[in-house]
């Protein structure tokens, strides 16, 4: 298996499409000058994207309060331990 990539538009392939075909299709399509090799690396990459990164948030609508009003009331402290029992 070979990798490919357009380096001209043709009917079938825009501009720098890749693919992973066998080594007698990548021959015949390097030499119609359509197509180049290139490394599996960059198949690679171009193939599988790596899913984004989720980062929870770890903050409370408590904390969120205290740090708008500068200090927490009474009954903020009560809800807050009644939620997190």
């Amino acid at each position: 298996m070979k990798c490919i990539q357009a380096i001209r538009a043709g009917k079938y392939s825009d501009l720098g499409d890749i693919k992973r075909v066998d080594d007698i299709d990548a021959q015949e399509k390097v030499t119609s000058g359509y197509w180049k090799f290139i490394p599996k690396s960059d198949w690679k990459m171009a193939t599988r994207k790596s899913a984004p990164v989720v980062v929870e948030s770890t903050k409370t609508i408590s904390d969120n309060i205290i740090k708008e009003h500068g200090e927490e009331t009474i009954s903020e402290k009560q809800l807050r331990r009644k939620k997190s029992k």
